[in-house]
């Protein structure tokens, strides 16, 4: 029975859900907008972040360098990912760069099944964010309320990186005309680098703080790939803006639909995103061109 109570709950459900997909989604946004690499192994780095993380934390008993540690090790392995492979597929069709990084994936998911098996792992809260908190008319998790939080600073940071520094400088040049920046002079390839081992970043570090909320297992990567990427066109290819838009309708999507019938969510948000490209093929908040 949907009640007041109920309702409220499943918005907050989907704002939690819609920040995580927007943090995930900006990293893919940021790596395509850039470097026009659609990358499919993007799900296995969330997931890769969040196996990383509860390494780290079985060793250190430490929720914050769980984190930490869990986003630079997918940065390092994004990094090397670029230098070794991605590189090598700038000027490629898109379907070689969408073989080869769902190939990457498969490897990824493989591996962590060597190491971990195919069962569930979880990561816990840590204690001052454990348990319930009253919010006068219901309660709810403290640690899902304090992931949104989590969640802002992060997207906070990448904002701040994109739009503030001389690399987000280039970056957003990059998006919009590749070739002019490297006519100027600038390494792009040093720059798409840093660009794609960011994006890895991204996902890995919402794959750590997402581990108390939902378990850990190599296949988690793939259902959040799909929505990652409807997201990513809901909002528009490119846009940072547009990644934490699209991010926040899905979340309420899926949210409120699953309250109704969790077997139409995923129908609800596929419907959405036709929408918008019937509407404004290009996102709501993404350009015409890409140069």
């Amino acid at each position: 029975m949907i009640n007041w109570a109920n309702f409220v709950s499943q918005l907050f459900n989907g704002l939690v859900l819609g920040a995580l997909l927007a943090l995930i989604s900006s990293g893919l946004t940021i790596i395509y907008g850039t470097l026009g690499v659609l990358n499919l192994a993007h799900g296995a780095m969330f997931m890769l972040g969040g196996y990383a993380g509860y390494v780290a934390f079985s060793y250190t008993n430490s929720f914050i360098l769980a984190i930490i540690a869990g986003s630079l090790f997918v940065m390092v392995v994004g990094v090397v990912m670029e230098r070794v492979i991605i590189r090598h597929f700038y000027g490629r069709p898109d379907e070689d760069q969408l073989l080869v990084t769902f190939g990457i994936s498969i490897v990824m998911v493989e591996i962590v099944r060597f190491f971990f098996g195919s069962l569930s792992y979880v990561v816990p809260a840590p204690a001052a964010l454990s348990g319930i908190t009253s919010l006068g008319f219901m309660f709810y998790p403290t640690y899902r309320l304090a992931l949104v939080g989590i969640v802002a600073v992060a997207l906070l940071v990448l904002f701040v990186i994109l739009y503030r520094t001389r690399l987000g400088m280039i970056v957003r040049a990059g998006i919009e005309d590749s070739v002019m920046v490297g006519s100027l002079g600038i390494n792009v390839y040093r720059i798409f680098m840093v660009v794609f081992g960011i994006g890895a970043m991204a996902a890995g570090f919402a794959g750590i703080v997402n581990a108390p909320v939902v378990s850990l297992t190599p296949d988690m990567g793939e259902a959040i790939l799909v929505q990652t990427f409807v997201v990513v066109v809901i909002g528009g290819v490119g846009s940072f803006p547009g990644a934490i838009l699209g991010g926040l309708i899905a979340g309420e999507i899926i949210s409120l639909t699953s309250m109704v019938n969790p077997g139409y969510a995923y129908v609800m948000l596929f419907a959405a995103m036709t929408l918008v490209l019937l509407l404004r093929p290009h996102g709501l908040l993404g350009s015409q061109s890409r140069g």
